[in-house]
């Protein structure tokens, strides 16, 4: 544990020593975003644009987190355990792209129809059997949505024949 938490300390100060736009703090065996984090980087989080959190075991993500990172482009929770998130994610005014992809959803995370600059959403491999389409085709920016190895219901693998404004990635059963 130790040295875990050694590693993180070091990835952070490398981000405010140097400057960066970027937070990795992927494969840390995290359960939460560190508290603490939120005060050492608070001289430069209006500087994050991305942050990598994948492959940690986090159960859930604060709506601090999102608070503080408000100019967040892209975020990477792959990997994690997470079953939902925070409303406050309906709020980023400035991300792009969501990776959610090997987690524990079992309901699509609808507050991220509510982010009009979201272009990419990667929610492959969880539980997820229903998906909003008619909100997904609202959104003016998205592009990409990946929802592969997920037990969709009949009703939302046929909706998803149809033409969208966007790609979509999924595992049809035939």
């Amino acid at each position: 544990m130790a040295e875990a938490v050694a590693n993180v300390a070091r990835r952070i100060n490398a981000t405010v020593e140097e400057g960066k736009d970027t937070l990795d703090l992927s494969n840390c065996k995290l359960i939460s975003f560190p508290d603490g984090v939120f005060k050492v980087l608070r001289s430069i989080t209006e500087n994050i644009c991305v942050i990598t959190l994948a492959d940690n075991e986090m159960k859930a993500i604060s709506s601090k987190f999102f608070s503080t990172f408000t100019q967040l482009r892209e975020l990477d929770l792959q990997g994690n355990v997470l079953t939902k998130l925070p409303d406050s994610i309906g709020e980023m005014k400035h991300l792009t792209s969501i990776s959610l992809a090997n987690n524990s959803f079992s309901v699509f995370p609808e507050k991220l129809t509510e982010i009009a600059t979201l272009e990419r959403i990667d929610l492959e491999g969880n539980s997820i059997t229903e998906i909003p389409l008619e909100k997904l085709s609202c959104m003016p920016a998205l592009k990409w949505l990946n929802v592969k190895s997920n037990p969709l219901d009949s009703k939302t693998q046929s909706a998803l024949q149809s033409p969208h404004t966007f790609d979509i990635l999924a595992t049809t059963e035939s």
